[in-house]
């Protein structure tokens, strides 16, 4: 997966960032973020501006949480900013598979 300027995450990093979302965040809150991470790696996804922002608020508050571990917090970081940068910009944000090892 390759978020906006050109991050790569492994798939396998995301779905289980995925998974902490759901104990990180209220119910009320995680299901839309939850569900993108999880299914991470099965499409490749265009997310408009606006889901964007509300992702980059969501990707945010779980990079900040004291239960998460570091190198999720930072995944979550760095999905934040791509997602926030997508949003100011007004374009969509795009993650697009690779066939790298590390990546899908």
């Amino acid at each position: 997966m390759v978020a906006k300027l050109d991050d790569t995450v492994p798939v396998k990093v995301v779905r289980e960032l995925g998974e902490y979302v759901r104990g990180i965040l209220p119910a009320a809150d995680r299901e839309p973020l939850a569900r993108l991470l999880e299914t991470a790696g099965e499409a490749e996804r265009r997310i408009d501006s606006d889901q964007a922002a509300l992702l980059a608020v969501l990707l945010r508050r779980t990079a900040a949480s004291k239960r998460l571990q570091k190198k999720y917090a930072e995944i979550a970081a760095r999905l934040g900013i791509a997602a926030a940068n997508s949003a100011a910009d007004a374009e969509p944000w795009t993650w697009t598979l690779t066939d790298e090892e590390t990546g899908s």
